[in-house]
């Protein structure tokens, strides 16, 4: 059995935080980034120890860190502290990607969109829909999540979305919900709610210019798709 050694007896080019400092963070793996996390180890497990039996039993740092603290692997010192350090690293995560969705931003690449919206919806448990409000320039006035449903659908209310808009004062639209299952593909009650709202939304003069369908690892752009 090889003996344990603190991190701190480890040579300094295999110290994780030595190595993003001369390295940067993106040469570093999985279990490094997340070792310097949880900065200590339990009795006969370093940090990165602890970090790899994580990553092991949850399957990877979106599964490590969406797991419930009380779904973590007994045994590996994962306490308060550190699970909510766990969370904070998560959800700053998650702003930074949703960034281009603040007050104010202009909507550029529609691909910075998908990307915040995935962010936003994807480890949603139960189907959420959701409104980025623009106006005139596509500049971002606000984003709600306007409807929650369950695992399999959210009823949407057209008139409810006109409402807000108008309320708002948008002159354009870009929605989105998720699909729970993880797969992408819009269904054909997807399609035919796009075209209610679109037509909905045309007779108070607001462009609904794209819906967007968030699954587990990608989503599919109605307006890329040519529906819109």
């Amino acid at each position: 059995m090889i003996p344990h050694r603190p991190i701190h007896d480890w040579p300094d080019h295999e110290r994780p935080r030595e190595r993003l400092l001369e390295l940067g963070a993106a040469r570093l793996s999985d279990a490094e980034l997340l070792a310097l996390l949880l900065v200590t180890g339990t009795r006969g497990r370093s940090a990165v120890d602890v970090a790899r039996e994580l990553l092991a039993d949850c399957g990877d740092l979106r599964g490590t860190l969406g797991r419930a603290r009380s779904e973590l692997p007994a045994g590996l010192g994962i306490g308060a502290a550190k699970w909510a350090t766990l969370q904070a690293a998560a959800e700053i995560g998650r702003r930074a990607q949703a960034g281009a969705l603040r007050r104010g931003a202009a909507i550029a690449a529609p691909g910075d969109v998908q990307r915040a919206l995935r962010a936003r919806l994807r480890d949603a448990e139960s189907e959420v829909f959701v409104a980025l409000f623009l106006d005139a320039r596509h500049q971002v006035i606000c984003i709600q999540d306007l409807f929650h449903g369950s695992l399999t659908g959210a009823a949407v209310y057209v008139g409810e979305v006109v409402k807000r808009a108008l309320k708002l004062g948008a002159a354009a639209l870009v929605v989105a919900h998720n699909h729970p299952s993880g797969v992408a593909e819009p269904s054909a009650a997807d399609r035919e709610l796009t075209e209610r709202l679109r037509q909905a939304l045309a007779l108070v003069e607001i462009r609904l210019l794209d819906h967007v369908v968030v699954g587990d690892a990608s989503s599919v752009s109605f307006a890329e798709r040519g529906w819109l």
